[in-house]
């Protein structure tokens, strides 16, 4: 058993040397240089098309058998669309101006030092995340673009699945005469390899997780490795005394049913008590045919026969599935105040034609995102045009909201003399 947990120790630390490797070469590549190599694995994504379907089939069905939530078997399924999509994004982001060389910032001191302060690479990133293989496509893309080498840990029901595009990314790099070391992908499912990875802050500047709560917690504990922490998604939309009504069903239906395994689907409802009789019932029969269970407190309950008594922990809850918590409120301050006891300060939406309720909203609200009459279902790298995203980061150090190509960079300080001494 100690020689086994030996080999996996000495195979992270070859991991970790390569991709400290790959990074410096990675940094001297020119933007055409990337944008090339990124077109070239949106191709080869296509072609291994049925290679990664078939693979990803084995993780489906292994996840049906073992009884997994159909929310999540959808976070984990790929198809021929989603693969396009994945291979659409990396042109996408192909398109996107090189964050690395930026000059955000440049004076003269008094002695004659210039000083630049120009936007670098972070170095290495170290992902872990849960299903959702796609991410393995997004992360590299933008990684690379950036000019970062990533290591990967995906999650046990999405081996196979990540393996398959790991491969066919790494095959494209290859054709390209980079090296296939800038993404690598950890092929295992011992929780003790991700804790021994957490500790690799040698090699690994940065260390993102996605998935679940309980991920996010484990790394934030026990890693070694700077994080940047991406949250989990209890989004509310409210719907003001002011909203329109008919504006409001549909970016509800939208936000909680178009795709019910995501961080950004909204899960729970806030609604005025001045538009409760008016807008409880269709909302009702709306959710009812999308076969959407209420969870209301006793004004919601009076007036929708079918919703279930919520508790406090129904406020509080990512439910990834077909469940809506309903709170009655008295007016804008009670909502805030509900939203931010309960949110995890991802997305929250306002439904009002009030700009001034509009407003208060917009600066009261403590959240990555805040949306006044849209579907919270746009906080999304592709959608705010990133190409991808690496995550969705709900804190508020280096980075927050969808992370695209310039929160995947840091900068540095060139400072050039004519000989000057201190």
């Amino acid at each position: 058993m100690e020689d086994g947990k030996m080999k996996t120790e000495v195979d992270l630390e070859a991991m970790g040397q390569r991709a400290s490797a790959a990074k410096y070469e990675l940094q001297g590549l020119s933007a055409d240089t990337k944008n090339h190599v990124l077109r070239a694995v949106a191709r080869q994504l296509l072609d291994d098309t049925e290679m990664i379907l078939r693979e990803n089939g084995k993780d489906i069905r292994k996840a049906e058998e073992n009884g997994m939530h159909p929310g999540m078997v959808d976070r984990l399924r790929l198809t021929e669309e989603r693969i396009q999509a994945m291979a659409e994004g990396l042109c996408q982001i192909a398109g996107l101006e090189d964050p690395v060389g930026e000059v955000l910032d440049a004076f003269e001191r008094p002695n004659g030092l210039s000083i630049r302060k120009v936007r670098v690479p972070l170095g290495v990133i170290g992902i872990i995340y849960e299903s959702r293989p796609n991410v393995t496509a997004d992360a590299f893309g933008l990684c690379f673009k950036a000019g970062n080498a990533v290591i990967l840990k995906g999650g046990s029901d999405a081996l196979k699945s990540n393996a398959a595009v790991t491969a066919s990314i790494r095959r494209a790099l290859c054709g390209c005469r980079v090296s296939g070391d800038a993404i690598q992908l950890i092929e295992s499912a011992d929780r003790e390899v991700a804790a021994r990875f957490m500790k690799l802050n040698r090699y690994v500047d940065v260390l993102i997780p996605r998935g679940g709560a309980g991920l996010i917690r484990s790394v934030v504990e026990n890693s070694t490795i700077p994080v940047i922490e991406t949250g989990t998604g209890n989004c509310h939309i409210y719907v003001d005394e002011y909203a329109d009504l008919d504006k409001a069903l549909p970016i509800i239906l939208n936000a909680k049913t178009q795709r019910i395994g995501v961080c950004n689907a909204c899960e729970s409802l806030v609604i005025h008590e001045a538009v409760k009789e008016s807008f409880l019932p269709r909302l009702a029969e709306a959710l009812r045919e999308a076969n959407v269970e209420m969870r209301g407190d006793e004004q919601v309950c009076a007036l929708v026969g079918d919703a279930v008594a919520a508790t406090q922990e129904d406020y509080g809850k990512e439910y990834l599935d077909y469940i809506l918590s309903v709170k009655v409120v008295s007016g804008l301050e009670e909502a805030v105040a509900h939203i931010n006891r309960y949110n995890t300060k991802h997305s929250e939406a306002i439904i009002t034609e009030n700009k001034e309720n509009a407003q208060r909203f917009f600066k009261e609200v403590d959240a990555a995102c805040v949306y006044v009459n849209a579907s919270t279902r746009f906080t999304d790298g592709f959608e705010f045009g990133f190409g991808a995203e690496i995550g969705i980061s709900t804190q508020k150090l280096h980075a927050r909201g969808p992370m695209g190509l310039k929160e995947l960079t840091s900068y540095k300080y060139t400072i050039e003399g004519t000989g000057q001494v201190r």
